[in-house]
């Protein structure tokens, strides 16, 4: 049985601190520390642990933060053991940080992930129902984790307006701008997708310079398409296949 509860002592953040060298490998270098970890607890962040039994398997760390100077979450890190990661204790923690957020009178929490990883971007849009209109490129730099292997650090920012309960998306119409790593950036509809491989992670070790590749593609797509007015809506993930699809809505 999975329990879950906040973390506010020294030992449950020292605890945080060597879960995020588990889950990211122990040459990952930008653990948030225990201090950090225990003195934002103190003033407004949220740290929540997942267990099983005694076992910290999971957590959700979030600092309270300012959009065009309103109050909100930005949630920082959700790391989940990989032998649990199946078990959907990533979504219940995301609930819990809902809750929190909620009971501090918010309704907005942003992040952000890597759009070139598929079972990311299904929890977000599928489970929880992001947006997304803004693409960082190279974020925070080189990273020495396992996970990302010298790829840049592009990141989406998801935004979770939490007291709100987003309609269904219509993919009617929609038109892709890509195949693989090759993209028809004139196409000019009310709705394009976006296609990207499962298996990213794998890729990155596997065949880095395919890896670069996608990245550099899917970089250009998204840039040019949110400088357009356009922002993801929608993400559908095709296991046999593969493949996922960002779904892509113009404003005007």
């Amino acid at each position: 049985m999975v329990t879950y509860r906040d973390l506010t002592t020294l030992d449950e953040c020292a605890a945080v601190v060597d879960l995020e060298r588990r889950i990211w490998g122990p040459d990952y270098d930008d653990v948030v520390p225990t201090p950090i970890l225990k003195v934002t607890a103190m003033r407004g962040a949220i740290l929540i642990g997942a267990f099983a039994d005694a076992r910290m398997i999971g957590f959700v760390y979030s600092l309270p933060g300012l959009k065009d100077r309103r109050p909100m979450q930005w949630s920082h890190m959700l790391g989940v053991l990989d032998e649990f990661r199946s078990d959907g204790i990533g979504h219940r923690l995301k609930m819990l940080q809902r809750d929190r957020t909620l009971e501090q009178g918010l309704d907005l929490i942003e992040w952000t992930y890597d759009p070139m990883q598929a079972l990311n971007a299904h929890l977000n849009f599928s489970k929880l129902g992001v947006v997304v209109e803004e693409y960082e490129e190279n974020v925070y730099g080189e990273s020495k984790s396992p996970l990302h292997r010298g790829n840049p650090t592009d990141r989406f920012v998801a935004e979770w307006h939490i007291r709100d309960t987003k309609p269904a998306a219509d993919w009617t119409g929609a038109v892709c701008v890509n195949r693989g790593t090759h993209a028809d950036l004139h196409v000019d509809a009310p709705k394009v997708t976006v296609e990207i491989p499962t298996g990213f992670t794998e890729m990155l070790s596997a065949a880095p310079d395919l890896a670069v590749a996608w990245r550099m593609a899917t970089r250009l797509i998204f840039t040019t398409y949110f400088s357009r007015g356009y922002r993801a809506v929608d993400f559908s993930l095709d296991r046999a296949a593969r493949k996922g699809t960002y779904l892509l809505v113009s404003a005007a």
